[in-house]
Parts: C-alpha cells; sequence; structure tokens
C-alpha cells in the first residue's frame, strides 16, 4: 500500500511499560512522564534504564522534552529548561527527541530554532508532537515543521481523537509527501487501526496501549494517580492490525 512501511510507536512513562512495549513487538518508544498530563519530560535515571533495555533489541527511543504542563508557549527561562533536559536525555541514551512550540496558532520558529541551536550537536531525530494540533492550520505546518529540521510529526488531525482528525491527517500526509513520518495518534485502539490506516494514508501509529486494569487507589493527600501502564497484549494486538492493515 501506499502509507509506507508500518511503524508502530508506544508512549510510555515507566520501564514496566517500556518493557511492555518491547515484548508486543513496538518499533519505538516515545518516552515520557506524567501521561496523565499529556507527558512531560522523563527523567535522565529513567531514560538510561529505558533505552538499555530497548536498543539491544532494536527499539528506538525518543524522549519527550516538555518542561511543564500546559500550552507550548515558552518563555525564555522555559526554552533554556527545555535545551537542558534535552541535553540531559541524550546522554542519557535517547536516540531522538520530541518537542513542539506554538504561540499566537502558528509553529513558534524562533523558539524552535533557538532551543535547536542550544542543544549543541546535531540531531536529525526530531518529532513534532501535537502541538501541531493547536495550530490554525495543522496542514499548513507541516511545510514549516520540515523547514525546522523534524523528521517526524505526531498529531491527530486537530482533533481530540484520530478518528474525528482522518481527514485533516489525510492532507497532512499529502503535505508531507514522503519527507517526513506522519504518526497518526490519540484515541488509537487495536479495532480502529485498519480503518484509520485505509482513511489517513499513514502505516504510522502511535497508543499508549494502556491495559483495562489501571491504578484507581484513592488520593486524599493530592499527589496524583498514577496512569495506568502499557499491556503487551494491546500493544501486540496494535502490531497485528497494524501489520495486517499494511499488507492489503
Amino acid at each position: 500500500m501506499s502509507a509506507g512501511a508500518a511503524y508502530l510507536e508506544i508512549c510510555v512513562d515507566s520501564l514496566a511499560s517500556a518493557r511492555a512495549a518491547i515484548a508486543g513487538g513496538a518499533d519505538a518508544i516515545e518516552l515520557c512522564s506524567a501521561l496523565e498530563l499529556g507527558g512531560l519530560t522523563p527523567s535522565a535515571g529513567l531514560t538510561r534504564a529505558v533505552s538499555a533495555a530497548a536498543k539491544p533489541v532494536g527499539v528506538a527511543v525518543r524522549a519527550m522534552v516538555r518542561p511543564r504542563a500546559g500550552g507550548f508557549a515558552y518563555d525564555e527561562d522555559e526554552i533554556e529548561t527545555a535545551i537542558a533536559e534535552a541535553r540531559a536525555l541524550l546522554d542519557a541514551g535517547a536516540d531522538g527527541l520530541v518537542f513542539g512550540a506554538v504561540r499566537d496558532g502558528k509553529l513558534d520558529r524562533a523558539a524552535i530554532e533557538t532551543w535547536r541551536a542550544g542543544i549543541g550537536e546535531h540531531v536529525d531525530r526530531v518529532t513534532l508532537h501535537r502541538a501541531i494540533d493547536l495550530t490554525e492550520d495543522p496542514v499548513a505546518s507541516v511545510e514549516e515543521a520540515l523547514a525546522l529540521g523534524f523528521d517526524q510529526v505526531l498529531s491527530s488531525g486537530g482533533a481530540v481523537r484520530a478518528w474525528d482528525g482522518r481527514d485533516t491527517l489525510r492532507r497532512m500526509v499529502s503535505a508531507a509527501a514522503g519527507r517526513c513520518r506522519i504518526i497518526a495518534g490519540s484515541g488509537v485502539r487495536p479495532d480502529l487501526v485498519g480503518d484509520l490506516v485505509a482513511a489517513v494514508g499513514t502505516a504510522a501509529i502511535h497508543a499508549s496501549a494502556r491495559g483495562r486494569e489501571g491504578i484507581a487507589e484513592p488520593d486524599p493527600f493530592g499527589f496524583g494517580a498514577a496512569s495506568p501502564p502499557a499491556d503487551a497484549a494491546v500493544v501486540r494486538a496494535l502490531r497485528s492490525a497494524l501489520n495486517a492493515a499494511c499488507r492489503k
């Protein structure tokens, strides 16, 4: 099919979830902390542990650089923090990074260029995360993402769920024209994969692959509940569905 080679990325925020992603057949891991907040920068220690588990079996690890929760309009101090985090993640073994900055409905070119220059080394594996979904025109933003050196773009097509944004995602794939990988993510379940691949025209899928059993303990002190871990069986189901869709 014209969607390209199958690519399954699982977002995780723990070593246990990373092991589940690897066992289930993921091609890559997006490593974060605090998935319940949409994913923040992971610790260097977690990055080392996940990289040590993933690299020997050929699973790539791209680490999130997001210094705080909330939107993606960063000030100078936050960009400096993001630069320091990026360097630490690369030193800890990450294969690539995940980043995005948006201001006034457009990609914040100045912030992104400052961040990339500040890393201090050539990094060609950088994913533009779902900040692109907050731009006024995600399709037009693809061209700017390419100009800024992103080799992957993760998007839900500007919708809460990738399936609802499938028409925009298809146009994003067309705009990319094979120059970068467009990854469809948000609310992707195994039973949706075949239809999503057919509708969008990409064989790159992003999911958290969480199991049905999560952590639901009472939290009277306000420390926050941990996100449910990834389930290797769900990852395997995603892998099987994606492989089947790519054979059609």
